[in-house]
């Protein structure tokens, strides 16, 4: 069974999250202090993490951090702060995933089920390769010039999604949908950008210039390299 770390102050919410999850299949332990968290991340074992970033004694990012410095599980922030600058501070110190309150119940199960895919990945292996770019499939792994890059859950399933598609452009709506298999809206445009922009940010030598992920405006997105699969 999986088990979820819960980090959420507002106890009416918190108590709703808890009953879906476990209708769900999950194990949910939940806590709405960020020294309580720490502790029982210290004391318990779990396979992801969804953490509040204000409380009332500290905030999410703290505990990301604690987490990631002994510990590679998903990580998801639950926040009301949807601007640009919260959403990359999240993700630069390693969450795999960002959702803004308010948000839909299956929007979550959504996105905890494709950081635990990520996590768990056995397909039968293969890699996708494009220019000095290796995607390793059944490790999940992203390669350029030999040298591996860490990816969130959300940039791993953008990369799947340009090197099944190269030379293609892709709409903004076709990636959404791409992206939360079938349940478009789940994303925002502001979103997705920052999502491009960080992809852009490790895979291209200049991100001014780039030579894979191309922007077609008014049109979306295009992986402009040939993509063979070994």
């Amino acid at each position: 069974m999986v088990r979820i770390l819960l980090l959420e102050d507002d106890a009416s919410l918190a108590l709703g999250l808890e009953f879906s999850l476990k209708e769900e299949g999950y194990d949910v332990t939940h806590v709405s202090l960020v020294e309580e968290c720490k502790k029982v991340f210290e004391q318990e074992s779990f396979d992801l993490a969804l953490l509040d970033v204000t409380l009332p004694d500290g905030n999410g990012y703290e505990v990301c951090k604690h987490i990631r410095e002994q510990s590679n599980i998903p990580i998801l922030f639950l926040t009301a702060m949807d601007d640009e600058v919260n959403v990359v501070l999240g993700l630069d110190i390693g969450a795999d995933d960002y959702i803004t309150k308010p948000f839909r119940v299956r929007e979550l199960l959504s996105r905890i089920r494709a950081v635990l895919r990520r996590k768990g990945n056995t397909e039968s292996g293969s890699r996708l390769k494009s220019g000095s770019i290796i995607l390793d499939i059944d490790r999940a792994v992203l390669k350029r010039d030999r040298e591996e890059i860490p990816l969130s859950a959300q940039e791993y399933k953008l990369m799947l999604i340009f090197m099944n598609n190269p030379e293609k452009i892709l709409s903004r709506d076709e990636i959404f949908d791409l992206l939360s298999e079938g349940g478009g809206g789940f994303f925002e445009d502001n979103t997705l950008s920052v999502y491009i922009r960080r992809l852009r940010e490790k895979i291209e030598a200049d991100i001014a210039d780039p030579e894979y992920i191309i922007t077609h405006r008014g049109l979306g997105y295009k992986w402009n390299k040939r993509v063979t699969r070994e």
